[in-house]
């Protein structure tokens, strides 16, 4: 099996790192460079899973392109990847996502994709095109939960990262069931969509949504944990059956 893993930035990339054995090998691709961890050939009859670490960029579009280069070069290559798990770092709402805890996501929304009308927001699906949420697979989303110890719920996607109690609100009561924002996480669904390849979203929460106050971001922690949760979570992707319903 072989599993893509996208974060915004190396430092999420190396925090995964740090769970998967063997220090990991650099493989070039036309718009990307990949780190490769595993192997495809499994051991006493196991079957054997590559891990493919991306740092992708940071928001929607480039996180987008940059998954979409890789699991395009994976299809031609005749070696697609069975599953795409965008990882990383992310403001969590309180008092439902606290700071240190882990979130995957059952849904994974772009927050601001639509437009502003005197009645507020409408998400551009009302305006009746495109798409704006995508769903991680059910079965793997609550065993991978229950093995990590997260919470699951609403990743919202956006440009813009929230900087006010009325932002952070706003978000709230359109989307009740969000427990983190970050800025990736549509756009790896989305790449992964056009391959038909199943996404999960897995994130630690660094820091509050609302006013932005960097004194009490816990980054640190939050990588240390992202480290901990993919270790614990990496049995369940192993075992999981892509194929199954």
């Amino acid at each position: 099996m072989r599993i893509l893993v996208a974060t915004a930035v190396p430092a999420e990339r190396d925090a995964v790192a740090r769970a998967l054995p063997g220090p990991g090998n650099e493989v070039g691709l036309p718009a990307a460079t990949l780190r490769r961890h595993g192997s495809a050939h499994g051991h006493d009859g196991d079957r054997g899973c590559v891990y493919d670490l991306l740092a992708a960029g940071v928001g929607p579009a480039p996180a987008a392109a940059s998954t979409a280069a890789a699991l395009t070069a994976a299809a031609l290559g005749g070696t697609p990847y069975a599953l795409v798990v965008s990882a990383g770092i992310a403001g969590g709402f309180l008092p439902e996502a606290p700071l240190g805890s882990l979130v995957l996501a059952d849904r994974i929304t772009a927050a601001d994709l639509g437009a502003e009308t005197p009645d507020g927001f409408v998400p551009v699906t009302e305006l009746g095109f495109g798409t704006v949420t995508h769903h991680p697979p059910r079965a793997l989303v609550r065993r991978g939960a229950t093995a990590i110890g997260a919470r699951t719920g609403t990743v919202l996607t956006v440009s813009t990262v929230t900087g006010s109690a009325e932002r952070a609100a706003a978000l709230r009561a359109r989307h009740p069931q969000a427990l983190a924002e970050a800025m990736e996480g549509f756009g790896v669904a989305e790449a992964a969509a056009a391959h038909t390849t199943p996404v999960l979203e897995l994130r630690a929460i660094s820091n509050p949504v609302g006013p932005r106050d960097r004194a009490a971001w816990r980054i640190g922690d939050a990588l240390t944990a992202l480290t901990e949760a993919f270790g614990k979570l990496t049995p369940v992707l192993e075992s999981w059956d892509p194929y199954e319903p």
